[in-house]
């Protein structure tokens, strides 16, 4: 194993810290998980998936608004669900569904840390989880009703066990085969085939290549086989042509037209956005490689750092859907590299890291507390009159609540910043620690502001109003998935797709200026509305001239 400086064992983390630390992942994890309505795109879809479970108890098949969505197992819906039941009595039920998303952020948090504590000795396992957490494209991501976290819960299980391996194989391989397992039924093939790879690379290693590695291995693939094929089967025997086209049409063959097609345009889309979707873990991780630079091939911590890296790059920018939240896998081996980092880091480096942080979180905090206090008193200054030309009709109040929690927490911020002991940590723990500051900040002061621009619920309480009292079904046309589900939710409206000719009402979702509809002499307007402050997304109710 790589020998490490002598700066490994200085500022040891005592009980305290470590309750600190605790307590610095439990706000950052807890906050925004309740409080405001599922929000455009993802949370709105995803949330739909999760109503269906609840309404039908029908889990096997993943629904959105009546109709089959057969893009991903339900894993994470039906966690979401389970969530969203247990809390019902105190919870509304998108609220108690986000809470699932806390969960697989604390056993993303948890086993990342276990694998940081596996690589690199005692002391560093606090270190990742804090690194991981002070990641840009953590912030919002890790808050949202998303599938994709957790993908990210099972692939950080299985970084830790194959950090495990060497020591524990079976263990490593049970950790190995359940991290793939659930990251198959939370995102399909993605995450067997990330072992798959991860694992072939490694074994390119004489370190790696080893008949407790390849038992580990052989574990693995049988603790994984029932992830991989009990609901696969229960589909297919419910369904074969919905088997195929979640199989076929949304992952396997999806695929390969995308390989055949030869467009790569966006390949290298993940490389221009980790530079700030992975601050500060990625210079931190590049300084760590660097350092170790000599020997860096040869230990085996880097090895499996590196491959896993490099083998989640080049996967996940060969796929058909490159979308930012995808990259989050990625996170998880350079925080641990970053890790790596903290005992060879230069203190001058180190000081001009904590000071970056501390200047730009605490400017972009003083930003938050001067606009909303503008927006408050209306002060009339420009960044007030563009915030209230974003959300036109949001009507700013003083909550005394999340004022004091804001107020409690920025203290706590500047007490933390000034109490923080001179160690190689203090930079990343400073890091971490502003931005949960704007995080609290943002769900409390700004919540608000931003509940007024996100949330579907006012318009489509508008739209239910001014449904006809005696109508039949309503075709949709160009609505997206998060609007029929947020429709359903809040409205109890099912829009059947491509029923336009059977319907006598028919919502169409467009742009502010409206193409005249089709037939229009067969239809007449009878409401149009949208999401307060949006100017994009308009909506508009039609009905059938008899």
């Amino acid at each position: 194993m790589y020998s490490y400086p002598s700066t490994l064992q200085e500022h040891p983390i005592t009980p305290a810290k470590a309750w600190m630390l605790a307590l610095l992942c439990i706000v950052w994890a807890g906050t925004g998980l309740v409080g405001h309505d599922p929000w455009k795109p993802d949370e709105a879809y995803s949330f739909g998936l999760v109503y269906h479970i609840l309404q039908s108890g029908d889990w096997l098949v993943p629904t959105l608004a009546g109709e089959p969505f057969m893009d991903k197992p339900p894993l994470f819906y039906i966690t979401a669900a389970a969530f969203a039941k247990l809390f019902s009595p105190w919870l509304a039920l998108h609220d108690g569904a986000r809470l699932a998303s806390g969960f697989y952020t604390g056993l993303t948090l948890l086993f990342t840390g276990l694998a940081a504590r596996e690589l690199f000795g005692h002391g560093r396992g606090w270190a990742a989880a804090i690194i991981l957490i002070g990641c840009l494209g953590m912030l919002v991501r890790a808050h949202q009703i998303i599938t994709d976290l957790a993908l990210l819960t099972g692939c950080a299980m299985m970084l830790y066990g194959f950090a495990l391996n060497l020591r524990r194989t079976l263990l490593a391989g049970i950790l190995l085969g359940t991290g793939m397992g659930i990251g198959f039924m939370a995102k399909g093939f993605i995450a067997p085939v990330l072992f798959v790879l991860i694992s072939g690379a490694l074994l390119l290693f004489e370190n790696w290549r080893t008949r407790i590695f390849l038992a580990s291995l052989g574990i693995a693939a049988l603790c994984a086989l029932p992830w991989l094929t009990i609901w696969p089967f229960l589909l297919y025997q419910h369904s074969p042509q919905l088997f195929m086209e979640w199989a076929w049409t949304h992952n396997i063959g999806h695929w390969f037209s995308y390989a055949r097609s030869g467009d790569y345009a966006e390949a290298f889309y993940y490389v221009k956005i980790l530079p700030w979707l992975a601050w500060p873990a990625l210079p931190l991780a590049a300084w760590a490689v660097w350092q170790a630079r000599r020997k860096v091939l040869d230990e085996p911590e880097f090895q499996l750092l590196l491959v896993s890296f490099v083998v989640m790059l080049v996967t996940l920018s060969l796929v058909p859907n490159i979308k930012e939240v995808f990259a989050l896998p990625m996170l998880l081996p350079l925080a641990l590299l970053a890790t790596a980092s903290l005992s060879t880091l230069r203190r001058g480096a180190a000081n001009a890291l904590d000071w970056f942080g501390i200047m730009t979180f605490g400017l972009l905090a003083i930003l938050m507390w001067w606009g909303w206090a503008g927006l408050l008193l209306d002060n009339h200054a420009k960044i007030t009159q563009w915030l209230k030309d974003y959300q036109p009709g949001f009507e700013p109040a003083f909550h005394a609540t999340p004022f004091w929690i804001a107020v409690a927490v920025s203290v706590l911020w500047i007490v933390l910043v000034w109490r923080v002991g001179r160690s190689m940590r203090r930079a990343v723990v400073n890091c971490a620690a502003g931005t949960t500051l704007l995080w609290v900040l943002a769900m409390t002061l700004w919540l608000p502001w931003l509940e007024s621009g996100k949330s579907y619920r006012n318009m489509v309480t508008s739209l239910k109003q001014s449904l006809p009292k005696k109508h039949g079904c309503i075709g949709g046309e160009h609505l997206g998935d998060g609007q029929r589900a947020m429709l359903q939710y809040f409205g109890d409206i099912i829009t059947r797709r491509h029923a336009r000719n059977s319907c006598d009402l028919l919502l169409v979702q467009g742009a502010v200026v409206a193409r005249p509809v089709r037939d229009e002499t067969q239809w007449k307007k009878i409401w149009e509305g949208g999401r307060t402050g949006d100017k994009v997304e308009r909506y508009r109710l039609y009905q059938r001239v008899r």
